[in-house]
C-alpha cells in the first residue's frame, strides 16, 4: 500500500510530509490527502515509488 510505503519512508529520512509531496509529486497536500483516505492514479503511485526509490539510491521500497 502506498501510503505504508510513504510513512516508512518519512520515518527513515526524517523528511516532513509536506516537503515529500512537493518533490515527489509537486503537491504539499498530498500525504495529508492520503491520510485522509485520497486514492492516487497508477502513474502517480508510479512516479511517488520511483521518487523514494531515487531517494534512496536505489534500494528495496515498501
Amino acid at each position: 500500500m502506498l501510503i505504508r510505503t510513504i510513512e516508512k519512508f518519512l520515518r527513515q529520512t526524517g523528511m516532513p510530509p509536506t516537503k515529500f509531496g512537493r518533490l515527489a509529486t509537486q503537491d504539499p497536500r498530498f500525504v495529508l490527502d492520503l491520510r485522509n483516505g485520497r486514492m492516487p492514479r497508477s502513474k502517480t503511485e508510479r512516479r511517488v515509488e520511483s521518487f523514494i526509490s531515487e531517494y534512496l539510491g536505489g534500494q528495496n521500497v515498501g
